[in-house]
């Protein structure tokens, strides 16, 4: 079957200096950067979502870019082969999906389950191929009229039920492609106003819900990671998966720490006012860092603009924490990143990841670089190196009246900081 990504090329790795445009600068998947090969470090997917079924439609205009795939079982099969003829010529190891993205809704909940255990089969069929795997798996649970209210906190017991449907399939069919992670983002799970929300009705609805997922997971063997991908709003006014910090006090609560962790994602997170690296160094210091989508988000807009990364020296930062927790276990970086609308030559995909896949791998290097050099992890160190008053609340107040202690203002030397990170750019730092 012939597909619109045939006559791209298979994209080579030349040099940081080629002039060629559609080449690897920078991604070198078998480099070994402090001890580790890059490829175990990143571990990148491509999203079928953004990539072969985002079709450039906004609320102002109608769809804009290719899609030469309908919405049917035969579209579907069509799409899927071209995926991974795209994925092939890109070369990246995994890929992530929807149960919605491959396989059609269907009239019903049960025909829903046959298209997306049919095209299991597909997709499995072009992964030992291709030996290009499943990072994650996920469901759809807030593109259907059903979930305009939520799907696990609906107020609606029977959509409630239909979320449990979707999940367990998706879980499952994630387990039977080999997925290494499954997750869950609550895209509706939250509220518009309060003048028609129980805040805490739904929040023992998530919680329940999440703890049956957790509960399947484990009846059936499935060896992956349980993820929550954290966001603040749109579509809905306020999320309850807000941010990282908001995600660990909902797993406390509802004793689910320990059997789920975050994938964070970098537009996500300016959304929440926070920075990509803030969520990624509050995810380790809780436990909970487990996957990124990487992605950006433009300053001049206040949406979810999910655009390719192409600074690299704005990623350093999040590589840095990265590094530090000592990478992502079995999570990678998924390119959760769209076309622009204008966008329509069938090339700019393929240009768009490769851009973003040279920013990252650049961004890595960059932050082994200043691990390796020592300076900045030498000066945290000192910062924190005086010695910690022990006693109770009265011993330290009364040993620190009777030294009478005046302690001195010391710098924390941001801006020294700040210049060894824009040194370590250059090969020689």
């Amino acid at each position: 079957m012939s597909t619109i990504f045939d006559a791209l090329p298979r994209v080579p790795f030349i040099a940081p200096d080629s002039r060629e445009e559609l080449c690897f600068r920078h991604w070198r998947p078998e480099e070994v950067v402090l001890g580790r090969p890059m490829g175990d470090w990143l571990r990148p997917a491509v999203a079928y979502w953004h990539s072969f079924v985002g079709t450039g439609a906004d609320p102002f205009g109608a769809p804009t870019l290719p899609r030469p795939w309908d919405d049917s079982m035969d579209g579907a099969r069509a799409k899927a082969e071209a995926a991974f003829a795209f994925m092939e010529r890109l070369g990246l190891p995994f890929f992530c999906f929807h149960d919605r993205d491959v396989a059609p809704e269907g009239a019903s909940l049960r025909e829903g389950v046959r298209h997306l255990d049919a095209m299991a089969e597909v997709l499995q069929a072009h992964m030992a191929r291709t030996g290009i795997r499943l990072l994650w798996g996920t469901a759809n649970l807030f593109s259907h009229p059903r979930y305009m209210a939520g799907a696990a906190t609906n107020p609606d017991p029977e959509v409630f039920a239909c979320a449990c449907v979707q999940v367990r399939h998706a879980m499952e069919v994630t387990q039977r492609l080999g997925g290494e992670n499954y997750v869950l983002w609550g895209g509706r799970e939250g509220y518009d106003t309060l003048l028609n929300t129980d805040l805490a009705r739904e929040d023992a609805q998530l919680g329940r819900f999440l703890n049956l997922v957790v509960e399947h997971k484990h009846r059936i063997g499935f060896t992956g990671t349980l993820l929550i991908e954290p966001k603040p709003h749109e579509p809905t006014k306020h999320q309850y998966d807000r941010d990282v910090a908001t995600v660990y006090g909902f797993l406390a609560r509802h004793r689910l720490l320990g059997e789920v962790k975050v994938n964070i994602e970098a537009n996500h997170a300016t959304l929440a006012g926070h920075s990509f690296e803030h969520e990624i160094a509050m995810a380790a210091s809780l436990g909970l860092l487990g996957s990124v989508d990487i992605n950006r988000g433009d300053p001049q807009n206040g949406w979810d603009t999910d655009q390719f990364p192409t600074n690299a020296q704005e990623l350093v930062p999040a590589m840095l924490e990265i590094l530090r927790a000592g990478g992502l276990g079995s999570g990678g970086f998924n390119f959760d990143a769209k076309l622009r609308r204008q966008s329509v030559a069938v090339d700019d995909l393929l240009h768009a990841h490769v851009g973003g896949m040279d920013s990252c791998a650049e961004a890595l290097r960059w932050a082994a670089r200043l691990i390796e050099d020592g300076r900045l992890e030498t000066a945290r160190r000192a910062r924190y190196a005086g010695e910690p008053w022990t006693g109770t609340l009265a011993d330290i107040a009364d040993a620190a009246l009777a030294r009478d202690i005046a302690p001195q203002p010391r710098s924390g030397r941001q801006e020294r900081l700040e210049n060894l990170v824009a040194a370590a750019a250059r090969p020689s730092a």
